[in-house]
């Protein structure tokens, strides 16, 4: 446990069934005037949510402009767009209503909304030109309606930069949510596969946050409880997505793992997926973080197995008197069977399309553009070793 540490977390959160309609009342909302931000899919407006948040902000004295073409790995021209229209509109603070890309965007928007330039002006890694953003950025409140990437609960926004097949995550305090709503009721609708890579999105930043350099006890003990709470409620919620009990112990430990996201961090198990979905968008991050996820862990348990134990135990693996060597490798054991439990076990990357040849490119690709991650990994890792891991989860 490592006992020197920051600790920062000022998202205020309101979380629970039913919770969105106190959108309507709440004395918390940061402006008067919002830019609405939703996927490019028609979601939000099909299933009706973006009609109920404009009548509840309506009724709470706030206007809406509308924002609806963020993609499921969003890119750095419709959050560039998306500021305009907030600035046009003069809008007063942003709402991300959606998943983790929608709110990421609203994120990225919001900064954009108030400091010149472009936003790869303002990103730390990669080709961006490291500024900081002299204004901050307006307030934003996050509506999620997946259990997947905890982005109401931490301040990062992964935005993609098409022409150079960059896919960066980056923040800063001003990028936290001052206000998320959290309802699992809005989960019912999200179909099984997408209920299942959300679902491990969120599971692998709380293993990662676990296993991380700079983890501090409060990320530890959330990490541990979410990785349970999904090991045991996502197979629950692929099968039956109704189940409003398994909705919600997911949504909590969504928000767990976006709590450890702020507490402490993921490692390069992100940098190496964040490749792989920069130069195929068709991946979801969930499906490529899960295809990835065997190869890469036993990878890491194999040669600093401490700590893998721990997480074997949270999901429900007897590890009692095994030694640290075969505890951790009870948690690669652990995985796959919620791999299985869950319908992705015959998942490849070949199957989108992926080339063997691609494997040096995306290699490359995850030192350049997220190389900061393996600075707080437990295993030194060199480009022949992350070659070797994506070789191993491409057979």
């Amino acid at each position: 446990m490592n006992l020197n540490f920051s600790y920062y977390m000022p998202t205020r959160i309101i979380f629970g069934c039913g919770k969105l309609s106190e959108l309507e009342t709440t004395p918390y909302l940061p402006g008067n005037k919002a830019l609405v931000v939703i996927g490019a899919s028609g979601a939000m407006k099909k299933l009706g949510y973006l009609d109920r948040i404009n009548k509840y902000l309506k009724n709470n004295g706030v206007e809406t402009v509308v924002y609806d073409k963020i993609q499921p790995n969003p890119v750095s021209e419709h959050v560039e767009e998306g500021a305009s229209a907030a600035k046009e509109n003069r809008c007063d603070f942003v709402i991300g209503l959606g998943g983790g890309s929608t709110i990421d965007s609203a994120k990225s928007i919001a900064v954009m909304a108030v400091n010149p330039g472009q936003y790869w002006d303002y990103i730390t890694r990669g080709s961006g030109g490291g500024k900081t953003p002299a204004n901050g950025a307006l307030p934003i409140v996050a509506i999620t309606t997946t259990a997947g990437t905890g982005t109401e609960a931490d301040p990062w926004t992964v935005i993609t930069r098409s022409e150079t097949n960059e896919k960066i995550g980056w923040g800063t305090n001003c990028t936290f949510p001052c206000l998320s709503i959290v309802d699992p009721e809005l989960m019912l609708s999200v179909p099984a596969k997408t209920t299942a890579y959300t679902g491990m999105d969120a599971f692998f930043h709380s293993v990662e946050c676990y296993l991380a350099t700079i983890n501090q006890p409060t990320s530890d003990h959330l990490a541990l409880e979410a990785v349970g709470l999904i090991t045991k409620y996502l197979p629950v919620a692929v099968k039956d997505g109704t189940n409003i009990e398994a909705r919600t112990k997911l949504a909590w430990a969504n928000t767990e793992a976006g709590i450890c996201e702020s507490l402490s961090c993921c490692i390069s198990h992100h940098s190496m997926e964040h490749a792989v979905s920069a130069y195929y968008p068709q991946v979801a991050h969930g499906a490529g973080l899960t295809m990835l996820s065997v190869s890469y862990f036993s990878y890491l348990a194999e040669r600093n197995p401490a700590r893998f134990g721990d997480l074997a135990m949270a999901m429900g693996e007897d590890v009692e008197g095994m030694s640290e060597k075969k505890s951790a490798m009870a948690f690669i054991t652990g995985l796959k069977k919620l791999i299985k439990n869950i319908g992705l076990e015959e998942e490849k990357l070949g199957d989108f399309g992926i080339k063997r040849e691609d494997l040096k490119t995306f290699t490359e690709n995850s030192f350049y553009a997220m190389g900061s991650l393996f600075d707080i990994t437990p295993v030194e890792l060199t480009k022949d070793d992350v070659l070797a891991i994506y070789e191993n989860a491409y057979a």
